[in-house]
């Protein structure tokens, strides 16, 4: 009799069957201490192709095993060695210098040497260089030459190689001349003096795609005064106070946002009476493309010059547009452009006789809250500028007043020392320095004192004198760490992870 502890079963794939309970085909090993199917009429049948009898392997089953799986193995090189041949090398006279993959729109520069047209046009245009990538040699002309004879050869290798996954490259379309955007722009001119706005609209579409298909045809779309053109017809739409052109109105600042930054006399279109209020208009009823458009454009105007900011403020409903951004997103591009133009606004470079009122309106509009509840999670980007505008914000007694009664303000202040930027930290050490000096005198001084210790903004302060900052940033935090000295004794807390991996300069 076989004892069952010297024997094992190795089995294949089991198979569900339907038989009577607690019954095994005379070809299984079983023993009846084992536990067959709980559930009646299914049970597991054991087809075995291998077994140990005694710990010994049977000798015939074994090497038929053995053979099925040397087959297999020669079967799997078998298929990597075809995949190997099949392999299809790109020809080095095909491929790109620059990106090192097969050219679509071969040109070739003054020095012979023939690139891919985007990623030349890359490299001198948007990276801003005028040498030969591969000599190193100084262009003579930037203007880069179609090598119509490369790119056939590359056509043909496609067709060839077809079966391979290689598509046959497409003829590129010739980029638009100068003298072709100037008929475009001549055009935009006669069919706005006809008032025909759905023309207008379908030639600012063309220069919109113009603009899109690379960065040389943008500085020749440019240099042509194509802002001059677009701001002219903006300016000529925005006189119909029934806003029937409100959709080619979106489209031009459409148009605009993509040949930024304006020249003056773009900006002094834009500046007018009419352009102004259309811009608000859009700002408040606008679709949200055009609202974020409206915003790009003023935040380009604001940035450049702040002398007629009073013009804007005067705008029925402008102040409150700006804000709703903020209050109501869009997306972070809108965010962004709306915080920098209400910082132009709250902390402007030049005397603004209106400055306490517009932050005053601000503040009634609880932007305030909607700026402290923004930065405890948010961009780098976002957070300078939302840090920037508080700071504005807080130069008046009312702005210090709503930033001190919120439980937030202290410890998002604190966190955002040395984990941002430099700037960050210096609008952060601005406002915790206000806010001090307000809560001295209130009679509160160890308000902000008590609740800054306790989340480490004494050590942090004391780094920052060491890993460096402006001589005004330094000066504030000396007399922060003088008051918040004294308050010491009583309560102290540090988080040590607000120091990881913070990058010090010695």
């Amino acid at each position: 009799m076989i004892n069952p502890s010297t024997f094992q079963i190795r089995v294949c794939t089991p198979v569900c069957i339907n038989t009577p309970p607690y019954q095994l085909p005379s070809s299984s090993f079983f023993h009846p201490s084992d536990k067959v199917n709980k559930h009646p009429q299914k049970f597991i049948k054991f087809e075995p192709f291998l077994f140990f009898l005694n710990n010994q392997e049977h000798p015939k089953m074994i090497t038929a095993y053995r053979n099925r799986r040397a087959s297999r193995n020669a079967n799997k090189i078998k298929k990597l060695a075809d995949v190997e041949v099949d392999q299809v090398t790109i020809p080095e006279l095909f491929r790109c210098p620059i990106s090192l993959e097969l050219m679509k729109d071969p040109v070739t520069l003054a020095t012979g040497i023939t690139y891919d047209r985007e990623s030349i046009e890359r490299w001198i245009y948007e990276d801003g260089k005028n040498t030969c990538p591969v000599t190193g040699v100084v262009l003579t002309s930037l203007e880069p030459v179609p090598n119509h004879t490369i790119r056939r050869m590359i056509q043909d290798w496609c067709v060839q190689n077809k079966s391979y996954g290689f598509d046959r490259i497409p003829t590129p379309r010739a980029p638009a001349s100068a003298a072709q955007v100037s008929q475009i722009l001549s055009k935009i001119v006669t069919v706005r003096d006809k008032g025909n706005a759905e023309g207008v609209m379908e030639l600012v579409v063309k220069i919109k795609d113009l603009v899109k298909e690379s960065e040389r045809i943008k500085r020749c779309i440019v240099s042509q005064g194509s802002a001059r053109v677009l701001t002219e017809t903006f300016k000529a739409f925005s006189c119909d106070e029934k806003q029937k052109n409100a959709l080619v109105l979106e489209e031009i600042l459409s148009g605009l946002t993509l040949i930024l930054p304006f020249d003056q006399e773009a900006k002094s279109g834009l500046w007018s009476n009419g352009s102004l209020h259309t811009i608000v208009k859009i700002l408040k009823f606008g679709t949200l493309s055009g609202r974020r458009n409206a915003v790009l454009v003023l935040k380009e105007l604001f940035s450049t010059d702040q002398t007629r900011l009073e013009e804007f403020a005067a705008v029925e409903g402008s102040i409150e547009a700006l804000a709703k951004l903020i209050k109501e997103p869009i997306d972070p591009t809108t965010t962004n452009a709306s915080l920098l133009a209400i910082y132009h606004l709250v902390t402007p470079s030049t005397s603004f006789n209106q400055k306490e009122t517009l932050i005053t309106r601000f503040l009634e509009m609880g932007l305030t809250e909607k700026l402290i509840e923004m930065l405890v999670d948010c961009t780098l980007g976002v957070c300078e500028k939302a840090l920037g505008v508080l700071e504005g914000l807080c130069s008046i007694d009312e702005g210090l007043e709503k930033a001190y009664t919120n439980a937030l303000t202290i410890p998002v202040l604190v966190k955002k020392l040395l984990r941002v930027s430099d700037i960050a930290t210096e609008f952060s050490v601005s406002i915790l320095w206000k806010l001090s000096k307000y809560a001295k005198s209130i009679g509160n001084e160890e308000g902000v004192a008590m609740e800054a210790l306790q989340v480490g903004g004494f050590q942090k302060l004391l780094l920052l004198l060491q890993v460096g900052s402006s001589l005004k940033t330094k000066e504030k935090a000396c007399d922060l760490l003088k008051e918040w000295n004294l308050h010491r004794g009583r309560v102290e807390c540090i988080e040590s992870m607000d120091f990881k991996n913070l990058e010090r300069p010695f």
